[in-house]
């Protein structure tokens, strides 16, 4: 019987007796702290952003331009930077995407009344002034404390091109550190990620998996380690199911590369419509989840075909895209990807950091797309106003797992099935400790039942310090400018514990962190 049928006879019997229409769901999730000295640390590279010259992402989201009305910072949103440093925002990639592939570098550095204008033929075909560039992003990672993960030119650039701009960012003298001095930056900046090409099976290229190898051989070489700069190469990995793009990159280029990108999306369909953001019905919002949740069989399936090659897992998964995307919101301009956020967003959010915490053995880090007005964005700006997504909150949530040793949880819980036949655990949970604390974070998928959860804590002393929860009314809900805070995370004080036991109740639709003492 369908999950849908029992609840339809469970209303129809509360009807009739009076007691309540829905019982709650009963879990039980169950830390493994015995396995905790053979986990690894998450690391905070998981939480990462990912910025492309798309849309609004950067000119106006991030970038204003030190004359705008709109307060800033040497050309930076105040309000959006407030907001990233709270985020504690670990890494950030840039220029792209797509975008990177036919972006030159020299056409953003120097006077900016001297910069060239571009036209961004990958998204939309808008002019841009090139005003953010690199210095621009690299003083953007500077001021709110993350790590600049820069995205080469492949599909359309060469190698000296390639070169010189690593060059440029790192090197300590030489006509590059000239260049870069002259345009006002003394010292040279620190680069640790560089991805080699994006997405080179498509918009990157269209390379075919050997070609690609080929050419990321040719272009990791000439990238230099200057003044004890050490470059972490990405090599351009596959899409989705693409096992055999993995297989190949493995097999030819593995030695030359620290880390294999890997883009997953949680779409209805690259044709047609992808659903709008905001109207969906239940079914829609269960086999979301579904979808969501298959990144897990993806990473899987990716890691075993790595592990053919390297079973000593030298070689990260970089999952640098990834998140939701729907069709455009109606009025935006085509092919900028402005979408709005809802709760079912945050939802995605959570159990996609859940199941990156389970394979960070392999996983090292994770770029959601993207941080402003774009797809599963943090930030939404319109003008001089700001809202935060639900999304954000979630990140917001889950700061406390960044750089956390990881502790396996054994979930006893029911699934749902739902269209083509993906089944969804009802609840979903991650933990993790840090200097004396556990945060233990559960999801409620469930949209209309609450879930009595008992977390047996196997003699660990433990007291519960605070905690805190995202829901909505509605499924649907989302933040907009004339209500920037329907979504958003309120205190949770109802866990408690007894007899070495913690107890809570999750509601429906809900997201909740609980931090401990132990």
């Amino acid at each position: 019987m369908k999950l849908s049928s029992v609840k339809n006879l469970a209303f129809a019997a509360g009807l009739l007796s009076g007691m309540p229409l829905l019982a709650a769901e009963k879990a039980t999730v169950t830390p493994l702290f015995g396995n905790v000295a053979d986990s690894i640390t998450i690391p905070a590279e998981i939480y990462g952003q990912f910025a492309e010259h798309l849309g609004t992402c950067i000119y106006g989201g991030l970038w204003v331009g030190e004359n705008s009305p709109i307060p800033n910072t040497s050309g930076y949103r105040n309000d959006v930077l407030n907001a990233l440093k709270e985020l504690k925002v670990p890494v950030m990639r840039w220029p792209g995407g797509c975008f990177a592939d036919e972006y030159h570098w020299t056409d953003g550095i120097g006077p900016k009344e001297n910069r060239p204008v571009m036209v961004n033929t990958n998204w939309g075909g808008t002019v841009e002034d090139n005003s953010f560039g690199t210095h621009e992003f690299f003083n953007l990672c500077e001021l709110i404390g993350c790590e600049p993960y820069l995205s080469g030119n492949v599909g359309s650039g060469t190698v000296e091109e390639l070169a010189k701009w690593v060059e440029y960012i790192t090197a300590e003298n030489g006509p590059m550190a000239d260049q870069r001095k002259k345009n006002g930056r003394e010292k040279p900046w620190k680069l640790k990620y560089l991805g080699v090409g994006n997405e080179s099976w498509g918009c990157g290229g269209s390379f075919t998996p050997e070609a690609y190898a080929n050419e990321y051989r040719r272009y990791q070489t000439y990238c230099r380690n200057f003044n004890g700069n050490r470059l972490y190469k990405i090599a351009s990995g596959a899409s989705d199911y693409d096992y055999n793009w993995t297989d190949v990159l493995m097999k030819n280029a593995r030695r030359h590369m620290d880390g294999l990108s890997l883009h997953y999306y949680t779409v209805k369909g690259w044709n047609g419509s992808k659903g709008a953001a905001t109207k969906f019905d239940n079914d829609d919002y269960y086999w979301t989840l579904g979808k969501c949740l298959e990144i897990e069989d993806v990473i899987n399936n990716h890691d075993s075909i790595m592990n053919t090659y390297d079973p000593d897992r030298r070689v990260a998964l970089i999952v640098d895209e990834w998140g939701t995307w729907w069709d455009e919101e109606p009025g935006t301009v085509r092919g900028h990807l402005y979408q709005q956020n809802t709760m079912r967003d945050a939802m995605v959010a959570a159990l996609s950091l859940n199941v990156f915490h389970r394979h960070t053995d392999r996983v090292k880090m994770a770029n959601i797309a993207q941080i402003a007005n774009v797809l599963q964005s943090m930030i939404l700006t319109r003008d001089n106003r700001m809202v935060l997504t639900p999304t954000y909150y979630v990140f917001k949530m889950y700061i406390p797992h960044q750089n956390a040793t990881f502790v396996p949880l054994d979930i006893k819980t029911s699934t749902r099935t739902v269209r083509d036949g993906r089944t969804v655990p009802t609840i979903s949970a991650t933990a993790s400790k840090k200097d004396g604390e556990m945060n233990i974070t559960l999801t409620n998928i469930d949209l209309d039942s609450p879930a009595e959860i008992s977390i047996p804590l196997d003699g660990v002393k433990a007291s519960v310090i605070a905690g805190e929860i995202l829901t909505a009314d509605s499924i649907d809900d989302y933040n907009d400018f004339d209500s920037a805070e329907k979504v958003t995370l309120r205190p949770y004080n109802k866990a408690k514990i007894s007899k070495n036991n913690l107890q809570l109740t999750l509601p429906a639709k809900s997201i909740v962190n609980l931090r401990l003492k132990i």
